[in-house]
């Protein structure tokens, strides 16, 4: 009888909250059913998977027939890391940056919903958690990757580093890890890596990070950690630097990370011959 009593009074209280404050989810526009800090339905959430398929064993892009290059020791390797192998062990991300959860992963980081930081933190734990294994016995240390002073004062919160107190709470239990926001610092402001070629986004990252804690590191595994892998030159600028004044090992963890190959590997036979085909007039 107290529990339907209850269930009355919950029903009441939903139906209350929702007539009194209308909310739409912020990805789908659907009516929010639920009295929550965060604006995304249920439904929005759980189509939030996790990468699947082949991935490269070092940088966790996936891998689309002829750009993968199998070997006897480290794995499958797509062929960027066989022809230059990153300054980090192994990367991982829980799901595609596309959809629903580069949605969500904006939402925090331009429009400030830091609820979203609490699911993006759950997601950053998988990511770990399938690194963690390679750690050994070492006491890896998070280092998030930082914001310049200018857009930190803008956005007043860096969302990797949110996102990461999140994810070290979750595993906690399981896993000692030392978050370590001070570790590194971003001393210089660089240009959107939008449109620019290999080289140059390379040349925007030199010089841009600085490690000023070096003995926090030094001959330590470190777990660096962002919310999103896009092109890896900033977590690989980041790594440099990283291993440069002491680290052991530097591991990658994102939220989520762009998979150049997807369209290539869902394209048909034909459609990809006639593009390739058109590549090669134009050229």
């Amino acid at each position: 009888m107290l529990s339907f009593v209850l269930s009355g009074i919950r029903g009441a209280a939903t139906a209350l909250f929702v007539t009194i404050f209308p909310s739409d989810c912020r990805l789908c526009g659907n009516p929010l059913l639920n009295i929550s800090r965060l604006p995304v339905c249920d439904e929005c959430l759980s189509a939030m998977q996790p990468i699947c398929g082949g991935l490269c064993s070092i940088c966790g892009e996936r891998l689309a027939g002829l750009h993968a290059i199998s070997e006897n020791q480290g794995g499958i390797r797509c062929e960027l890391c066989r022809r230059a192998e990153p300054p980090y062990v192994k990367a991982a991300a829980y799901g595609s940056y596309a959809g629903g959860l580069r949605e969500l992963i904006h939402l925090l980081k331009y429009d400030q919903v830091r609820p979203a930081a609490s699911v993006l933190g759950r997601m950053l734990a998988e990511a770990i958690a399938d690194l963690a294994p390679l750690f050994g016995d070492d006491q890896a240390i998070l280092v998030p990757v930082p914001l310049h002073a200018r857009k930190l004062r803008q956005r007043w919160f860096n969302q990797s580093e949110l996102i990461a107190r999140v994810a070290v709470r979750i595993v906690s239990s399981e896993m000692p890890l030392h978050l370590k926001p001070g570790v590194l610092e971003r001393c210089r402001e660089t240009q959107s890596q939008v449109g620019l070629s290999r080289h140059q986004r390379r040349e925007n990252m030199r010089g841009a990070f600085a490690v000023t804690g070096c003995d926090q590191i030094a001959r330590r595994t470190v777990l660096l950690v962002d919310d999103v892998f896009t092109t890896g030159t900033t977590v690989s600028e980041c790594a440099r630097v990283l291993r440069r004044a002491g680290a052991s090992k530097v591991f990658v963890a994102t939220v989520a990370r762009t998979l150049k190959a997807e369209a290539q590997h869902a394209m048909p036979a034909a459609e990809m011959q006639e593009m390739t085909m058109a590549t090669a007039a134009a050229g």
